[in-house]
Protein backbone atom coordinates (compact mmCIF):
# COMPACT_ATOMS: atom_id res chain seq x y z
CA UNK A 1 0.00 0.00 0.00
CA UNK A 2 1.56 3.58 -0.97
CA UNK A 3 1.38 6.33 1.17
CA UNK A 4 -1.42 8.21 -1.01
CA UNK A 5 -3.63 5.00 -0.29
CA UNK A 6 -3.15 5.28 3.38
CA UNK A 7 -5.88 7.38 4.18
CA UNK A 8 -8.74 5.77 2.60
CA UNK A 9 -7.06 2.60 4.27
CA UNK A 10 -7.35 3.76 7.34
CA UNK A 11 -10.73 5.71 6.97
CA UNK A 12 -12.49 1.76 5.73
CA UNK A 13 -12.74 -0.51 8.80
CA UNK A 14 -13.29 -3.22 6.78
CA UNK A 15 -9.80 -3.20 4.86
CA UNK A 16 -6.91 -4.59 6.66
CA UNK A 17 -4.23 -4.05 4.94
CA UNK A 18 -0.85 -2.27 6.77
CA UNK A 19 0.95 0.01 6.31
CA UNK A 20 4.73 -0.75 6.65
CA UNK A 21 6.94 1.80 8.71
CA UNK A 22 11.09 0.88 8.04
CA UNK A 23 13.43 2.80 9.61
CA UNK A 24 17.16 2.37 8.06
CA UNK A 25 19.94 3.03 10.15
CA UNK A 26 23.34 2.80 9.62
CA UNK A 27 26.75 2.39 11.96
CA UNK A 28 26.89 4.44 15.10
CA UNK A 29 23.19 5.84 15.04
CA UNK A 30 21.76 8.02 17.20
CA UNK A 31 19.54 5.83 19.33
CA UNK A 32 17.02 8.74 20.41
CA UNK A 33 15.96 9.94 16.97
CA UNK A 34 15.33 5.92 16.16
CA UNK A 35 13.73 4.93 19.18
CA UNK A 36 11.15 8.24 18.39
CA UNK A 37 10.41 5.84 15.22
CA UNK A 38 9.92 3.13 16.89
CA UNK A 39 7.96 4.42 19.61
CA UNK A 40 5.53 5.88 17.19
CA UNK A 41 4.98 3.31 14.27
CA UNK A 42 6.55 0.12 15.98
CA UNK A 43 3.99 -0.35 19.23
CA UNK A 44 0.29 -1.37 18.15
CA UNK A 45 -2.32 0.64 19.75
CA UNK A 46 -5.90 -1.01 19.82
CA UNK A 47 -7.47 2.02 21.54
CA UNK A 48 -7.02 3.25 18.09
CA UNK A 49 -9.43 2.24 15.51
CA UNK A 50 -7.85 1.52 12.32
CA UNK A 51 -4.21 1.64 13.18
CA UNK A 52 -2.36 0.20 10.50
CA UNK A 53 1.24 0.44 11.10
CA UNK A 54 3.81 -1.99 11.62
CA UNK A 55 7.62 -1.15 11.76
CA UNK A 56 10.76 -2.63 11.03
CA UNK A 57 14.31 -1.35 11.21
CA UNK A 58 16.43 -2.59 8.83
CA UNK A 59 20.07 -1.86 7.55
CA UNK A 60 22.72 -3.38 5.52
CA UNK A 61 24.49 -4.92 9.03
CA UNK A 62 23.13 -7.57 11.23
CA UNK A 63 23.90 -6.00 14.13
CA UNK A 64 24.22 -1.70 14.29
CA UNK A 65 26.31 -0.31 17.34
CA UNK A 66 24.68 2.81 18.57
CA UNK A 67 26.30 6.15 18.68
CA UNK A 68 26.28 5.62 22.79
CA UNK A 69 27.30 2.02 23.29
CA UNK A 70 23.89 0.38 22.54
CA UNK A 71 23.87 -3.08 20.41
CA UNK A 72 21.05 -3.21 17.98
CA UNK A 73 19.77 -6.10 16.10
CA UNK A 74 18.19 -5.67 13.17
CA UNK A 75 15.03 -6.60 11.36
CA UNK A 76 16.78 -7.24 8.01
CA UNK A 77 18.06 -5.77 5.19
CA UNK A 78 17.98 -2.87 3.03
CA UNK A 79 15.92 -4.37 0.23
CA UNK A 80 13.02 -4.22 2.86
CA UNK A 81 12.69 -0.50 2.19
CA UNK A 82 12.42 -0.32 -0.89
CA UNK A 83 8.85 -1.73 -0.77
CA UNK A 84 7.74 0.18 2.53
CA UNK A 85 4.76 2.79 2.18
CA UNK A 86 6.76 4.97 4.43
CA UNK A 87 10.84 4.82 5.21
CA UNK A 88 12.43 6.36 8.27
CA UNK A 89 15.99 7.57 7.70
CA UNK A 90 17.94 7.41 11.10
CA UNK A 91 20.78 10.38 11.90
CA UNK A 92 24.42 9.56 10.88
CA UNK A 93 27.10 10.32 13.00
CA UNK A 94 28.04 13.75 13.01
CA UNK A 95 31.18 13.57 12.53
CA UNK A 96 30.45 12.23 9.26
CA UNK A 97 29.05 16.01 8.43
CA UNK A 98 31.70 17.67 9.56
CA UNK A 99 33.26 20.98 7.82
CA UNK A 100 36.64 18.72 6.83
CA UNK A 101 36.21 16.29 4.54
CA UNK A 102 33.38 15.13 2.07
CA UNK A 103 30.25 14.02 3.66
CA UNK A 104 30.73 10.37 4.30
CA UNK A 105 27.28 9.29 3.88
CA UNK A 106 26.25 5.45 3.26
CA UNK A 107 26.04 4.93 -0.29
CA UNK A 108 23.96 1.27 -0.40
CA UNK A 109 21.35 3.34 2.54
CA UNK A 110 21.16 6.45 -0.17
CA UNK A 111 20.33 4.11 -2.97
CA UNK A 112 17.96 2.15 -0.76
CA UNK A 113 16.22 5.41 -0.19
CA UNK A 114 16.33 6.30 -3.52
CA UNK A 115 14.29 3.02 -4.68
CA UNK A 116 11.87 3.23 -2.07
CA UNK A 117 11.58 7.00 -3.57
CA UNK A 118 11.00 5.79 -6.99
CA UNK A 119 8.52 2.52 -5.78
CA UNK A 120 6.17 5.47 -4.43
CA UNK A 121 7.72 5.78 -0.81
CA UNK A 122 7.07 8.17 1.69
CA UNK A 123 10.86 9.55 2.39
CA UNK A 124 11.09 11.01 5.78
CA UNK A 125 14.20 12.08 7.77
CA UNK A 126 15.14 12.48 11.14
CA UNK A 127 18.02 15.36 12.13
CA UNK A 128 21.26 14.59 10.46
CA UNK A 129 19.38 11.85 8.14
CA UNK A 130 18.70 14.80 5.74
CA UNK A 131 22.03 14.31 4.41
CA UNK A 132 21.88 10.80 3.07
CA UNK A 133 17.85 12.32 1.14
CA UNK A 134 20.13 14.81 -0.37
CA UNK A 135 22.91 12.50 -1.20
CA UNK A 136 20.20 10.34 -3.15
CA UNK A 137 19.26 13.89 -4.81
CA UNK A 138 15.86 13.91 -3.21
CA UNK A 139 15.98 17.11 -2.09
CA UNK A 140 17.04 19.18 -5.17
CA UNK A 141 14.84 21.54 -5.84
CA UNK A 142 13.00 21.01 -2.60
CA UNK A 143 12.79 23.18 0.65
CA UNK A 144 14.08 20.99 3.97
CA UNK A 145 15.46 21.03 7.28
CA UNK A 146 18.02 19.50 9.65
CA UNK A 147 19.96 19.93 12.82
CA UNK A 148 20.64 23.80 13.55
CA UNK A 149 24.05 23.22 13.98
CA UNK A 150 24.39 21.21 10.73
CA UNK A 151 22.22 23.56 8.62
CA UNK A 152 24.92 25.43 6.71
CA UNK A 153 26.94 22.48 6.03
CA UNK A 154 23.36 21.14 4.13
CA UNK A 155 23.80 24.02 2.18
CA UNK A 156 26.99 24.73 1.56
CA UNK A 157 27.26 21.22 0.06
CA UNK A 158 24.02 20.62 -1.53
CA UNK A 159 23.34 23.97 -3.00
CA UNK A 160 20.04 22.64 -5.07
CA UNK A 161 18.58 22.38 -1.46
CA UNK A 162 16.80 25.13 0.33
CA UNK A 163 17.81 24.82 3.90
CA UNK A 164 15.16 26.39 6.62
CA UNK A 165 17.04 26.10 9.77
CA UNK A 166 14.54 27.96 11.96
CA UNK A 167 11.71 25.28 11.46
CA UNK A 168 11.06 22.11 13.79
CA UNK A 169 10.11 20.02 10.38
CA UNK A 170 9.37 20.47 6.69
CA UNK A 171 6.82 19.09 4.76
CA UNK A 172 7.60 18.93 0.68
CA UNK A 173 5.66 15.69 0.06
CA UNK A 174 6.55 13.02 -0.05
CA UNK A 175 9.43 13.92 1.16
CA UNK A 176 9.48 15.31 5.38
CA UNK A 177 12.65 16.28 7.07
CA UNK A 178 13.13 16.79 10.82
CA UNK A 179 15.35 19.00 12.70
CA UNK A 180 17.30 17.49 15.25
CA UNK A 181 16.51 15.14 18.39
CA UNK A 182 13.13 16.03 19.81
CA UNK A 183 12.17 17.37 16.70
CA UNK A 184 11.76 13.76 15.57
CA UNK A 185 8.93 13.27 17.73
CA UNK A 186 6.94 16.26 16.14
CA UNK A 187 7.43 15.20 12.74
CA UNK A 188 6.73 11.77 13.34
CA UNK A 189 3.16 12.82 15.38
CA UNK A 190 3.10 14.86 12.27
CA UNK A 191 2.59 11.90 9.90
CA UNK A 192 0.22 9.89 12.18
CA UNK A 193 -1.89 13.45 12.40
CA UNK A 194 -1.62 13.56 8.56
CA UNK A 195 -2.71 9.44 7.99
CA UNK A 196 -5.40 9.30 10.92
CA UNK A 197 -6.27 12.62 11.55
CA UNK A 198 -5.84 15.08 15.05
CA UNK A 199 -7.68 12.64 17.87
CA UNK A 200 -4.90 9.73 16.76
CA UNK A 201 -2.15 12.00 17.18
CA UNK A 202 -3.18 13.78 20.30
CA UNK A 203 -3.89 9.99 21.89
CA UNK A 204 -0.46 9.09 20.76
CA UNK A 205 1.26 12.17 22.20
CA UNK A 206 -0.86 11.71 25.23
CA UNK A 207 0.56 8.09 26.00
CA UNK A 208 4.64 9.06 25.05
CA UNK A 209 3.51 12.19 27.45
CA UNK A 210 4.36 14.93 24.85
CA UNK A 211 2.52 17.78 23.73
CA UNK A 212 0.91 16.62 19.96
CA UNK A 213 2.29 20.07 18.72
CA UNK A 214 5.16 22.49 19.58
CA UNK A 215 4.85 26.39 19.16
CA UNK A 216 8.06 27.82 17.48
CA UNK A 217 10.89 26.33 15.99
CA UNK A 218 15.05 26.30 15.99
CA UNK A 219 15.38 29.54 16.53
CA UNK A 220 14.36 28.96 20.38
CA UNK A 221 18.03 26.90 20.44
CA UNK A 222 19.80 28.66 17.78
CA UNK A 223 23.28 30.35 19.21
CA UNK A 224 24.16 33.91 17.82
CA UNK A 225 27.85 34.17 17.65
CA UNK A 226 29.73 37.21 16.34
CA UNK A 227 31.49 36.46 13.25
CA UNK A 228 35.15 36.35 14.01
CA UNK A 229 36.88 38.94 11.46
CA UNK A 230 40.35 39.50 10.85
CA UNK A 231 41.95 41.46 12.91
CA UNK A 232 42.69 44.45 9.81
CA UNK A 233 38.70 43.87 9.15
CA UNK A 234 37.66 47.36 10.01
CA UNK A 235 34.34 45.11 10.39
CA UNK A 236 35.24 43.40 13.30
CA UNK A 237 35.31 46.58 15.92
CA UNK A 238 32.41 47.49 14.87
CA UNK A 239 30.05 43.91 15.45
CA UNK A 240 31.42 43.91 18.40
CA UNK A 241 30.48 47.92 19.64
CA UNK A 242 26.59 46.57 17.71
CA UNK A 243 26.88 43.60 19.90
CA UNK A 244 27.61 45.82 22.87
CA UNK A 245 24.96 48.34 22.36
CA UNK A 246 21.80 46.80 21.54
CA UNK A 247 20.38 49.07 23.64
CA UNK A 248 21.16 52.18 21.18
CA UNK A 249 19.83 53.45 17.80
CA UNK A 250 21.77 52.88 15.24
CA UNK A 251 21.99 53.44 11.58
CA UNK A 252 23.97 52.20 8.46
CA UNK A 253 25.63 55.64 8.19
CA UNK A 254 26.23 56.18 11.74
CA UNK A 255 27.79 52.13 11.26
CA UNK A 256 29.83 52.86 8.51
CA UNK A 257 31.33 56.17 9.79
CA UNK A 258 32.92 54.25 12.93
CA UNK A 259 34.07 51.50 10.15
CA UNK A 260 35.70 54.33 8.05
CA UNK A 261 33.73 53.30 5.07
CA UNK A 262 31.31 54.97 2.79
CA UNK A 263 27.78 53.34 3.30
CA UNK A 264 27.76 51.56 -0.20
CA UNK A 265 31.28 49.55 1.05
CA UNK A 266 30.14 49.26 4.25
CA UNK A 267 26.61 47.68 3.70
CA UNK A 268 27.93 45.39 0.62
CA UNK A 269 31.32 44.46 3.02
CA UNK A 270 28.81 43.24 5.85
CA UNK A 271 26.73 41.24 4.05
CA UNK A 272 29.57 39.34 2.40
CA UNK A 273 30.80 39.11 6.38
CA UNK A 274 27.55 38.00 7.78
CA UNK A 275 25.62 36.88 5.19
CA UNK A 276 22.65 39.71 5.64
CA UNK A 277 21.92 43.14 6.12
CA UNK A 278 23.33 45.51 9.39
CA UNK A 279 19.74 46.32 10.77
CA UNK A 280 18.74 42.33 10.38
CA UNK A 281 22.02 41.31 12.61
CA UNK A 282 21.21 44.07 14.75
CA UNK A 283 17.52 42.35 14.73
CA UNK A 284 18.82 39.13 15.57
CA UNK A 285 21.63 40.55 18.70
CA UNK A 286 18.20 42.52 19.80
CA UNK A 287 16.18 39.17 20.32
CA UNK A 288 19.53 37.02 21.43
CA UNK A 289 20.01 39.72 24.27
CA UNK A 290 15.89 39.34 24.95
CA UNK A 291 16.30 35.79 25.29
CA UNK A 292 19.49 35.83 27.37
CA UNK A 293 17.34 38.40 29.94
CA UNK A 294 14.24 36.28 29.67
CA UNK A 295 15.99 32.77 31.11
CA UNK A 296 18.20 34.48 33.40
CA UNK A 297 16.33 37.62 35.00
CA UNK A 298 13.15 38.52 36.03
CA UNK A 299 12.89 41.82 34.78
CA UNK A 300 9.52 42.91 33.43
CA UNK A 301 9.12 42.54 29.79
CA UNK A 302 8.34 46.16 29.03
CA UNK A 303 12.29 46.81 30.66
CA UNK A 304 13.72 43.76 28.54
CA UNK A 305 12.33 45.45 25.65
CA UNK A 306 14.29 48.77 27.09
CA UNK A 307 17.50 46.91 27.61
CA UNK A 308 17.42 45.31 23.86
CA UNK A 309 16.40 48.33 21.85
CA UNK A 310 12.92 47.82 21.10
CA UNK A 311 11.20 50.66 22.83
CA UNK A 312 8.10 49.09 24.20
CA UNK A 313 7.17 45.58 24.89
CA UNK A 314 4.44 45.46 22.11
CA UNK A 315 8.29 45.88 19.57
CA UNK A 316 9.82 43.01 21.42
CA UNK A 317 6.85 40.85 21.19
CA UNK A 318 6.42 41.35 17.63
CA UNK A 319 10.03 40.97 16.17
CA UNK A 320 10.78 38.17 18.93
CA UNK A 321 7.70 36.29 17.78
CA UNK A 322 9.26 36.79 13.98
CA UNK A 323 12.16 35.36 14.60
CA UNK A 324 11.92 32.91 17.77
CA UNK A 325 8.53 31.92 16.44
CA UNK A 326 6.68 32.09 20.16
CA UNK A 327 5.91 34.77 22.97
CA UNK A 328 8.73 36.43 24.96
CA UNK A 329 6.35 34.85 27.83
CA UNK A 330 6.21 31.36 26.29
CA UNK A 331 9.83 31.19 25.84
CA UNK A 332 10.47 32.23 29.85
CA UNK A 333 8.29 29.84 30.78
CA UNK A 334 10.12 27.74 28.55
CA UNK A 335 13.91 28.04 29.15
CA UNK A 336 13.86 30.61 32.04
CA UNK A 337 16.48 29.30 34.97
CA UNK A 338 15.89 29.69 38.72
CA UNK A 339 16.77 32.93 40.04
CA UNK A 340 19.22 33.45 42.91
CA UNK A 341 17.36 34.55 46.21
Amino acid sequence: MRHDETVRAVADPARRDHHRVVTVAGPRVSMFEMAVACEVFGIFRPEIEGWPYVHEVVSDHDRLEGANGLTLATDGGLDRAVTADTVVVAPIPVANVSRQGEVQVDRAISEAVRAAHESGARIVSLCSGAFILAEAGLLDGRRATTHWMYAEQLADRYPAITVDPMVLWVEDHPIYTSAGTAAAIDLCLHLVREDLGAEAANRVARRMVVPPHRDGGQAQFVDTPVPDCPTDDPLGPVLTWMAEHVDQPMTVEQLARRAALSPRTFARRFVATTGTTPLQWLLTQRVARARMLLETTDLPIERIAQLCGFGTAAGLRTHFARVVGTSPTQYRGRFATEMAG
